[in-house]
């Protein structure tokens, strides 16, 4: 399988090779993943650069630098069995993106709170990693979506938990979520709610490390998962004694870039055409994600709601 490797270190990388990449985050999802479980059908290597695309650049850009955080499992970013090639569903986008925009990528991995603050500063040029479109985030940093996930509820097998449709019902349990996700700050707005209701208030266990998720609610340390849908459906669908609650809100997916980035209308453009060609199509199906298809892709769209 012909393919350009995205290993831990930084490394530049020329727009010809599939590797694959991961929403660590929508936010950080999930348990380290077993190598066999790890889907490597190329989807990348095929994808030809687009010069209408291409030309939306600024003037001179060759290279660009991406930030990405390891969530553990797919669809999120992961190691292949080399323990250094790193995959999963965003790297394979930000590859195909680079294809078809004809620019050389270097990859530099940061946990997931820190890669929206570094944004503005210039230390990365855009960010991939399952960043959910919300709009505290849109008040500081310009997306250019290209999948829609969202937030999501698990729980273990032998827990009553029923369908989470109002925060309330979480009033008194253990909540484990990511650190600096869109999960942590839905929770921590929606606190209040069980003290209006005259309840006990649900505690925010937070983790930087997407494994010690799992492993607090598998010992019962927690007793309830918030993450990304496309990653609790991965995770239950691959470990035992796990089941998937609901979907709680929708949201669009995007490439993060600093407020009032000329790059937009470029990678726009550029995963508008991986929709045209099929590149998008095979990408969602590899991961097996073809739930969050998008039908064109937006830049700064509102939050979605409801």
């Amino acid at each position: 399988m012909p393919f350009v490797a995205i290993t831990s270190a930084a490394l530049l990388l020329t727009a010809c090779g599939s590797g694959s990449g991961g929403p660590g985050g929508t936010d950080a999802s999930g348990v380290a993943a077993k190598s066999d479980e790890v889907p490597t059908t190329d989807v990348v290597s095929a994808v030809r650069k687009n010069d209408a695309a291409a030309k939306l650049l600024p003037t001179g850009t060759t290279g660009l630098t991406v930030a990405v955080s390891v969530g553990g499992t797919p669809p999120g970013t992961t190691y292949l069995a080399d323990g250094t090639t790193l995959t999963g569903q965003d790297v394979d986008f930000t590859q195909a993106v680079a294809r078809v925009l004809g620019i050389k990528l270097r990859i530099e991995q940061a946990s997931f709170e820190a890669i929206l603050p570094a944004l503005d500063s210039g230390k990365y040029d855009f960010g991939a990693s399952n960043f959910g479109v919300t709009d505290e985030r849109r008040k500081t940093i310009d997306f250019v979506t290209y999948v829609n996930d969202g937030q999501g509820f698990a729980t273990r097998k032998d827990s009553k938990l029923p369908k989470i449709t109002d925060l309330k019902q979480l009033c008194g349990l253990n909540v484990a979520t990511g650190a600096g996700t869109t999960f942590e700050a839905t929770l921590e707005a929606g606190k209040h709610v069980c003290s209006d209701a005259g309840k006990k208030a649900y505690r925010v266990q937070t983790y930087a490390e997407s494994s010690a998720i799992w492993s607090s609610l598998q010992q019962g340390r927690s007793d309830v998962v918030m993450s990304t849908i496309n990653g609790l459906r991965y995770a239950v669908a691959h470990q035992q004694g796990l089941k998937f609650l609901n979907e709680y809100h929708r949201l669009d997916v995007g490439f993060a870039f600093k407020k009032g980035t000329e790059l937009a209308p470029a990678f726009q453009a550029a995963v508008n055409r991986l929709l045209s060609d099929g590149t998008y199509d095979r990408i969602l199906r590899k991961w097996g994600t073809t739930g969050s298809a998008i039908e064109e892709s937006r830049v700064n769209p509102p939050e979605l709601k409801g």
